[in-house]
């Protein structure tokens, strides 16, 4: 599948970048801003459902809709996000 080998090749250059300069270079030239406010807030979903807090709250704090909060759930429970704290 095309769409698989695009992610992929993705990936790799994340592999190469070296400094957190590079990555924000690369995110802001690569993604729109709203596209990097939702995974930047996609990230803080993860990070706050680790710690407890319920979907609710979270969904009240970074003022998203709880679906988006609903999905970070149910892809953390498929055991994702192993290295985020």
């Amino acid at each position: 599948m095309k769409n698989q080998r695009y992610i992929k090749e993705l990936a790799e250059h994340f592999l190469k970048i070296k400094t957190r300069r590079e990555v924000i270079a690369f995110l802001d030239g690569i993604l729109s801003p709203q596209e990097l406010v939702d995974i930047s807030q996609r990230l803080q979903i993860v990070k706050q459902l680790k710690r407890g807090v319920s979907q609710r709250e979270i969904a009240t704090d970074l003022g998203v809709g709880i679906a988006t909060v609903t999905r970070g759930s149910r892809e953390l429970q498929k055991g994702k996000f192993k290295n985020v704290n």
